[in-house]
């Protein structure tokens, strides 16, 4: 029964209503026991109103900013939430409903100076895209090969990490750290409908997921909003951000794991492949430049674009290379200093915390009282440590927690001055004890090694 409850639960402590988890585990079950089967009666179950609620209450706890029609969750829900899901079932009953255009803004990337589009749908699309996964990801989880971790319920970066140090343990020691030039906005949408349509011949559903890859994007620029049809003229692309596309990407990447084995390279090689979304090595016990060779040649089939300049291989423990922000390769113990393959956070994501922490803490949030800017730290430092716990933690904790106090101290002060108060210096126990600032270096004592 505890397992069977653990399967229900979706995202931030949700668990799926019973009716929708009977029907999940009925749409799984058949396409694990049918293979070839292609199911073509699904868009009926899109506007059940289990099913769209529970969407609801999935998009609701994720949260967001609004869409390009700037309505918010707060607005539905003053409204009316039972009013708003009737009529959104009613659009969807009579297919009425059509996509609206996707709001692109620009978020940092994690470890650089450099930014990425982020997709931002309005509200109702980001409701009935997680009704549509709801219904296709138990189907399409059937399908999906052992090799990818990514956006998968049960798995995790984590299990990623720890399948890559147990297959180092046992010799696959050369390895191609890869890299894809934009594969969201590269995937071709006449080859994914093919990998859709090989499980769904609904097609009311397909018409659905085609016009979700062909809506415009309206971007917001110095001359004022302006809209484009990329995706839709280009037959390329699925917007990062929507609910739909972690598992259109998935669903794509699936060609290049089984490309991969049917064409008998894992064998051949000694090979294998671990991935994470568009994230992915390829781990061998040698001719690893023969197997970034013959990745390049199933990428270009694809349609994808290797980027050459990241793309590399390398030997461990000789070399290290990053993966899901951290560094795999040679560590020391802090006690005896003796060496082993192992895992820490990556210099990128330790400059990152501590920029972010920095950002926190500028003088623009003197007005905030001291236990609302410890609290907020003290998750966001909770958060990267949850993350950020396998293997040789300890000195990357140590920086962290060195720079954190100090950023604390300096606003501390800077708060006290902008009031008139002499600043006073708050030493580690104060900030620590009296304050609850959190520590990471404590919990590095229950932190395991990234074993298989």
């Amino acid at each position: 029964m505890k397992e069977e409850a653990k399967d229900r639960r979706l995202v931030s402590g949700l668990t799926t209503p019973q009716s929708v988890w009977e029907l999940q585990r009925a749409l799984h079950a058949k396409a694990k026991r049918e293979p070839a089967c292609r199911f073509y009666s699904l868009y009926d179950k899109l506007y059940r109103r289990d099913v769209l609620h529970h969407a609801w209450r999935c998009c609701r706890a994720n949260g967001g900013a609004p869409g390009v029609d700037g309505v918010t969750f707060e607005q539905i829900e003053r409204a009316g939430l039972d009013g708003w899901l009737e009529e959104l079932m009613k659009e969807l009953r009579e297919k009425t409903y059509g996509p609206e255009a996707v709001r692109r803004v620009w978020i940092p990337k994690p470890g650089t100076d450099k930014q990425r589009p982020l997709g931002v749908p309005c509200i109702k699309d980001r409701v009935v895209q997680m009704a549509a996964v709801l219904l296709l990801e138990p189907i399409f989880e059937a399908d999906l090969p052992d090799e990818q971790y990514g956006y998968r319920r049960g798995r995790s970066a984590h299990d990623a990490i720890r399948t890559i140090h147990g297959l180092l343990s046992r010799g696959y020691r050369e390895v191609v750290d890869c890299d894809l030039s934009g594969y969201f906005d590269s995937i071709p949408h006449a080859e994914l409908m093919k990998s859709v349509a090989r499980r769904v011949s609904d097609g009311a559903m397909l018409a659905l997921i085609k016009a979700w890859l062909e809506m415009p994007v309206e971007e917001e620029g110095p001359g004022g909003k302006n809209r484009t049809s990329k995706a839709k003229d280009s037959g390329k692309g699925t917007p990062q951000g929507a609910p739909i596309s972690p598992l259109l990407s998935n669903l794509y990447m699936r060609r290049f794991v089984l490309g991969w084995k049917k064409l008998g390279w894992e064998a051949k090689l000694g090979a294998r492949l671990v991935v994470y979304a568009d994230d992915f090595v390829i781990l061998c016990r040698s001719k690893a430049e023969e197997a970034r060779k013959r990745m390049q040649e199933i990428m270009g089939k694809l349609k994808l674009v290797v980027n050459e300049q990241k793309t590399r291989t390398c030997r461990v423990p000789e070399e290290s290379f990053d993966f899901l922000g951290y560094t795999i390769g040679r560590c020391y113990s802090p006690k005896d200093g003796h060496s082993f393959i192992g895992t820490r956070p990556s210099a990128k994501r330790v400059s990152a915390i501590c920029q972010k922490i920095s950002q926190m803490t500028r003088r623009e949030s003197y007005w905030k009282p001291v236990g609302m800017m410890v609290g907020e730290l003290n998750r966001t430092l909770r958060g990267w440590g949850n993350y950020f716990s396998l293997g040789a933690v300890s000195r990357a904790y140590r920086a962290v927690d060195n720079h954190a106090r100090h950023r604390l101290r300096q606003w501390l002060n800077g708060k006290h001055r902008s009031k008139g108060v002499h600043p006073v210096r708050h030493c580690a126990m104060t900030l620590h004890k009296d304050l609850g600032l959190a520590r990471l270096a404590p919990m590095t004592a229950n932190r395991t090694h990234a074993g298989a």
